[in-house]
């Protein structure tokens, strides 16, 4: 197999991504091609819904952020990196899991 030259991945992260957006939660799914991640925000504290005949539900309101589509082929590479991160996390804080 022929080798070419070197690849290096050139990030560029646009000003108005800089801050980024905080999330409560993640809702992973899959189909045959691609892993979506939707990451949610909570909109306010759960409260509970009338169901009807005295019943009642705590629903937690919450609201997709941000939804990112990785293809199957990466799947692994982005659970290597953050359990790589994670690991990193813990001997920095000095928490475990």
């Amino acid at each position: 197999m022929a080798s070419g030259p070197e690849v290096h991945l050139n990030v560029n992260l646009p000003d108005q991504h800089v801050e980024g957006h905080y999330a409560d939660f993640a809702n992973i799914w899959h189909n045959a091609e691609t892993f979506v991640l939707d990451f949610l925000a909570t909109a306010r504290p759960p409260h509970p819904v009338d169901e009807g005949a005295g019943a009642q539900q705590m629903v937690l309101d919450a609201q997709v952020v941000t939804r990112v589509r990785i293809p199957a082929a990466q799947v692994w590479e982005v659970m290597k990196a953050l359990e790589k991160q994670y690991t990193a996390w813990e001997k920095e804080t000095g928490r475990t899991s």
